[in-house]
């Protein structure tokens, strides 16, 4: 059952991941990307050297070469942008930023680095081409020409690596949500687990403990030997109904308990005292299952059952949305080995239900444990 469940939440977990891409997978925002690229890419080169030929003569150019030359330089710009994002993708999948942060960062560098040379290599042709007359494209490099170029290429990998770094960003938020994802689906895939294991603690240790009185009576008396097998059956049923259950409503608790006390009141007769006293109006919220069933039985476990001195144990509710189990202390001097199952069990549950957890009182005349009620079901 719990494998299965596993397998299908990782199914989950693999289709949500593979579908889900990073901040770049829509198309929008990368060319929102490219265009911030043009913009810094532009105001870079300006802040470097302003006094360039470049930026002197800018404005002195028709409209015709500013427009081209703005189309040409966000060509380059967006086709940085997107090398940058596809190598980083690429790499993704052969040297991870977790496993090898400095190969990776070498490796990426190299690559955008000789990718941004050909990009722009071919925008440098681009220019010569479209925006070059003849006689200046058959004009030897100079010394200018040179520095422009090694500034264009400075600005093309500052663009570059802040794209390459947004990229990572971006990546490794993505793979930080995705783990996070899984880690709450895997709590809760452990938490729903442990919960149906102590669940499933309690029908041998509850089963053992009544089938042994109901032989004696079905030797002794018949028919109460069949009120109590009805009782038993009872019981059993609200197991058998509510045991893939975290959370019980406190009526059907209630009634499971009542039913309980017969079956305990037919096999210890005067040696225990019951007195209940449960707000009808909390009938509706919620309780781990066999909560109340187990205190009584723990109550039971450590202390003497006399006729002269009787243990009481009462069940209330209190004005705080609470149940209270009380008991006068009469305490065994010998106690059999625990077996674990038990109040322990209770405060498990209820840690795992993120819900506050029972409190214990314990003093010479009393032993009481507080469980809160729930408002509604995990």
């Amino acid at each position: 059952m719990i494998a299965k469940i596993l397998k299908s939440k990782f199914k989950v977990i693999n289709h949500t991941a593979s579908h889900k891409d990073a901040f770049f997978t829509d198309m929008g925002k990368r060319i929102l990307i490219a265009t911030s690229a043009f913009f810094l890419y532009n105001i870079v080169s300006y802040i470097i050297d302003p006094l360039s030929d470049y930026w002197q003569n800018y404005f002195q150019h028709g409209w015709k070469y500013l427009l081209a030359d703005c189309i040409i330089s966000f060509l380059f710009c967006f086709s940085v942008s997107e090398a940058s994002i596809v190598i980083g993708r690429r790499l993704n999948n052969f040297v991870s930023w977790k496993d090898n942060p400095v190969k990776r960062l070498v490796i990426e560098s190299s690559v955008i680095l000789v990718t941004v040379l050909i990009l722009l290599y071919i925008q440098t042709l681009f220019f010569i081409t479209f925006l070059e007359d003849e006689q200046t494209a058959d004009m030897p490099l100079t010394v200018e020409d040179t520095i422009e170029g090694i500034r264009w290429l400075v600005v093309s990998l500052i663009i570059s690596f802040v794209i390459m770094a947004i990229n990572t960003g971006d990546y490794l938020i993505a793979s930080w949500k995705n783990a996070a994802l899984t880690a709450v689906e895997l709590n809760q895939l452990a938490v729903e687990a442990e919960l149906q294991s102590l669940k499933l603690q309690l029908d041998p240790h509850f089963v053992f403990n009544n089938l042994s009185v109901l032989s004696e009576l079905i030797l002794t008396d018949q028919q109460l030997g069949h009120e109590y097998a009805e009782n038993f059956t009872k019981l059993y049923r609200y197991l058998l109904v509510h045991s893939k259950k975290n959370l019980v409503q406190l009526e059907e608790e209630i009634k499971f308990l009542n039913a309980y006390i017969f079956l305990l009141e037919q096999r210890i007769g005067e040696g225990v005292s019951f007195e209940t006293d449960i707000d009808k109006t909390y009938n509706q919220l919620y309780i781990p299952p066999m909560t109340l069933q187990m205190l009584v039985e723990n109550a039971l476990k450590h202390n003497k059952t006399l006729r002269k001195a009787p243990l009481i144990i009462r069940i209330y509710s209190n004005d705080q949305e609470c149940i209270v189990v009380e008991n006068s202390r009469r305490p065994i001097e010998t106690v059999a080995l625990s077996s674990g199952i038990g109040i322990s069990n209770i405060v498990r549950r209820y840690k795992l239900l993120n819900a506050t957890p029972p409190h214990i009182e314990s003093n010479d005349q009393i032993f009481s444990v507080t469980v809160p009620l729930l408002k509604q079901t995990v």
